[in-house]
């Protein structure tokens, strides 16, 4: 109790917006829900097969229902079960470690329990010891850098990519054109937001040989949701080309089999696959490829041998010669745990509930309309499950047909306590193309600026919207959290702009 007490002086109750409307148990008995939610079992029966998910939020997650959250948020950041923070701290309570970089007792007892991290990293993965390595950092974007920084880019090498990527991959485009190499984008197609795959292979049958080339695109869209085909990475490497997958947005609902697929480079952010812990990554690579790598530089922990005087240094073999400095080492062995929680419940079984929940949200979003005729919402990408996750971005428009701003949406949800998430989620290519705008407006925009705030970009494209409003489902959403948002979208029918 004494230990209870501390932690609530420390940090105490978060004071979250109460439901305007009508809290989790008014609507189980609402007879309406009833009815829709008996359709929806009756057109998704593997949503059945999927019940120890629900057995599992009323016990490791019951802090949503106790809250009254409607987390739809899960792109940006999955949810930890209970059990992954009490095994974690038990450990830490139970044992003594000490910094890795060292062979004394609680050195070594970290440095084991790190190791055991990997091993689990790649067995969850299906990806061989003797063909990849897994490399620690803070996160997806961590491991991009380091390829970025590391990749022998050149005079006459390439980087391809797709329209459809996070930030931290378009990033890396200048690494490649500070040391002369060409740079190009395969576009997509709307309204589908799929890949112009003809413009791909045509990108991808330039590649020189024994030129360095790299191709990078996601294995999911973290703004539309799309999957991208994994089949690429094998054309990719039959015509010369180093291949870096992004599978931040992927692996949380999906099996990615590196025993099957062989991209080069795999980033990955784990709190997105189950939450807990944050600021911890890691990259996959293909030991082959890593050995191309050049880092532009050495820290501790990357080495063998540094001298001073000698002016010379040597970096350690595999994987540790890219983790700079001490590791997050107390952390990492919560990764383990988090993979452990993941694939006792089954990635096929999380999997099977984002689709049944993913495709019901499209079909219903889709048949809300004013009195008028006129949609509420507008889907960017695609509009059935064939070939797509669990990410669902969409804008509202007003029964005139005017758009609604994702700011105010965002501003609603959050007093009905929905977590949703609003703008362009790091994710430019998809959006200006799903927003519709031009190459030339956005060139004119950025003429002679060395600066420039969001309000200042929204000013220069006419005030077109600069976001959308992005739904994500995962791993124990239950149809009670998609039934209210859908509630909550009905809510803007029949209004103009001027009566929200």
């Amino acid at each position: 109790m004494r230990q209870y007490s501390e932690t609530a002086r420390l940090f105490p109750q978060t004071d979250y917006p109460k439901f305007v409307d009508k809290g989790s148990n008014d609507v189980l008995q609402d007879a309406h829900y009833a009815a829709v939610e008996a359709t929806f079992h009756k057109s998704y029966s593997q949503f059945q097969t999927t019940q120890r998910l629900d057995e599992m939020r009323a016990t490791e997650y019951a802090r949503l229902d106790r809250l009254k959250h409607v987390y739809l948020d899960y792109t940006g950041g999955g949810l930890y079960a209970e059990s992954q923070v009490r095994l974690h701290t038990d450990l830490l309570l139970n044992n003594v470690f000490g910094n890795p970089h060292s062979t004394n007792p609680t050195s070594l007892a970290m440095t084991h329990l790190i190791e055991q991290t990997r091993l689990a990293v790649l067995e969850f993965f299906n990806a061989s010891p003797d063909e990849y390595v897994v490399i620690f950092t803070m996160n997806a974007s961590g491991a991009l850098k380091l390829v970025g920084e590391s990749y022998p880019f050149g005079a006459g090498d390439q980087y391809v990519l797709t329209f459809d990527n996070h930030n931290s991959v378009n990033g890396i485009r200048e690494f490649a054109r500070a040391h002369g190499a060409h740079v190009a984008y395969a576009p997509m197609l709307p309204p589908p937001m799929r890949i112009d795959e003809t413009r791909l292979m045509a990108l991808l049958e330039r590649a020189e040989p024994g030129k360095n080339n790299l191709f990078a695109y996601p294995a999911q869209s973290n703004f539309s949701g799309a999957q991208h085909s994994l089949d690429w990475i094998a054309t990719a490497h039959a015509r010369g080309w180093d291949v870096l997958l992004d599978g931040a947005a992927f692996a949380p609902t999906n099996r990615l089999d590196l025993s099957r697929w062989r991209p080069d480079f795999v980033p990955i952010s784990f709190y997105k696959m189950f939450g807990y812990p944050t600021g911890v990554g890691c990259l996959l690579a293909r030991r082959r490829t890593l050995a191309k790598l050049h880092r532009p530089w050495f820290a501790g922990g990357t080495i063998t041998v540094a001298s001073v005087q000698g002016d010379r240094y040597y970096f350690q073999p595999g994987a540790e010669a890219f983790e700079d400095g001490t590791l997050n080492y107390l952390i990492l062995p919560a990764v383990q745990i988090g993979l452990a929680h993941l694939a006792k419940i089954g990635l096929e079984t999380i999997h099977t509930r984002v689709q049944c929940l993913t495709g019901w949200l499209l079909e219903t979003l889709q048949q809300i309309k004013h009195r008028n005729g006129n949609p509420v919402v507008r889907i960017y990408g695609p509009l059935d499950t064939a070939n797509r996750g669990g990410t669902i971005t969409l804008n509202l428009y007003d029964s005139n047909g005017h758009f609604i701003d994702h700011r105010l949406v965002e501003e609603r949800a959050n007093q009905v306590n929905i977590s949703l998430r609003t703008g362009c989620f790091c994710n430019p290519g998809s959006g200006e193309l799903a927003l519709g705008i031009e190459s030339t407006e956005l060139q004119a925009c950025f003429a002679d600026k060395t600066q420039m705030t969001l309000d200042d970009f929204r000013r220069c494209i006419d005030d077109k919207s600069t976001g959308a409003v992005r739904i994500s489902v995962g791993l124990v959403t239950n149809f009670q959290d998609v039934y209210q948002l859908v509630e909550f979208v009905r809510h803007f029918a029949d209004k103009s702009l001027n009566e929200l």
